[in-house]
C-alpha cells in the first residue's frame, strides 16, 4: 500500500493529511482562545511530514487561512494547501451554501490574499448550492483555473451523478465527503473516485470511535496492535482505498502526533474484513 497519492496526477502528498477546522473558536467561528497553540500545531504537522493541509474560507471565517499563513508562509515546496469556497457563515453553527459565480470568484480572491498565495493548489466547491446548477458553479472554478489562480478543482459532499456533471465541465481532482467506519453511505463515491483516480478526502474520519463495543472486533483489533481506537479508524480508512486521504483535525499537538502515527499500522486482510 502506497503512503502517497498524486492529486490531479501531479501533486504528490502523504496520504495522511491534517484538517484545520478545529483551530477556530466555539462553533468553528471566530478565533481560538490560544492562537500561539494553533500556530504551534500547524508547524508541528509539517515537522512530522504532513504535506496536505485542508482548510476553507468558512472556517472562522478566514481564521484558519490566516493562521496557516502566519505559521507556515513562505510555504515549503512540498506542502499542498487545499481550501474550499461556496459556504457563508452568518453566525456560529450556521453554514449556508452560496454557489453564485460572483461569490465564488470573490472568495477565491480573498483566500489567495489571506493565505498569501499566487495560486491555490486545490480549490474545492464546499457545497453544491441547490439554487445554482453545479455546472455553473464549477464553471467559475474552471475559469479561475484558466486564469492561473487555481491548479486543481475539487468537490465536497456530492453524489456520483454530481461528480459526473462537474467532470463534463472540467477535470475533477478531489472529492471530500463524510465517510468513516460508522458512516459508509458514501461508499459508492469512494469506489467511483478510485475508478477515476480522484483523491477522496473523508471528513469527520474519527466519528463513532468513542462508541465502540469494548468486546467487539474494533476494540480487540486495536488492543492486538497496541494502538488507540482513533489510530485504528485511520488505518482502516487508509486501507479502504488507495485514493483515500484522511485529514483528521485536532487542536492538540499530542493528538496530532497520535493520529499521524496511524500511517504505520498494517491491517491484515482478515482484520480489514472484520472491521
Amino acid at each position: 500500500m502506497s503512503n502517497t497519492f498524486s492529486i490531479g496526477g501531479d501533486l504528490t502528498v502523504g496520504r495522511l493529511g491534517y484538517g484545520v477546522m478545529q483551530l477556530t473558536g466555539p462553533g468553528y467561528f471566530g478565533w481560538p482562545a490560544d492562537q500561539d497553540n494553533a500556530i504551534a500545531v500547524l508547524r508541528r504537522a509539517v515537522e512530522l511530514g504532513v504535506t496536505l493541509i485542508d482548510t476553507a474560507d468558512a472556517y472562522g471565517p478566514l481564521v484558519t487561512d490566516d493562521l496557516i499563513r502566519r505559521a507556515l508562509h513562505p510555504y515549503p515546496e512540498n506542502v499542498v494547501i487545499a481550501t474550499k469556497v461556496g459556504v457563508t457563515r452568518p453566525r456560529p453553527g450556521e453554514w449556508a451554501p452560496v454557489g453564485r459565480p460572483e461569490y465564488l470568484r470573490q472568495q477565491t480572491e480573498l483566500s489567495l490574499r489571506t493565505l498569501g498565495l499566487e495560486r491555490i493548489d486545490l480549490l474545492q466547491l464546499h457545497r453544491v448550492d441547490p439554487q445554482v446548477p453545479i455546472e455553473e458553479s464549477v464553471g467559475t472554478l474552471a475559469e479561475l483555473r484558466r486564469e492561473g489562480k487555481v491548479r486543481h478543482i475539487g468537490l465536497s459532499e456530492v453524489t456520483v451523478d454530481q461528480i459526473r456533471a462537474a467532470q463534463a465541465v472540467t477535470p475533477i481532482a478531489s472529492v471530500q465527503n463524510l465517510y468513516n467506519l460508522t458512516n459508509r453511505t458514501a461508499g459508492d463515491v469512494v469506489d467511483y473516485a478510485e475508478q477515476e483516480k480522484i483523491a477522496f478526502l473523508p471528513w469527520y474520519p474519527l466519528a463513532g470511535t468513542g462508541m465502540a463495543d469494548p468486546d467487539g472486533a474494533f476494540a480487540a483489533t486495536a488492543a492486538r496492535h497496541g494502538v488507540s481506537l482513533n489510530q485504528l479508524a485511520l488505518a482502516w480508512l487508509l486501507r479502504r482505498s488507495p485514493v483515500m486521504l484522511p485529514i483528521p483535525g485536532t487542536s492538540s499537538t499530542a493528538h496530532l502526533e497520535e493520529n499521524l502515527a496511524a500511517a504505520a499500522i498494517e491491517l491484515s486482510d482478515e482484520e480489514f474484513a472484520q472491521l
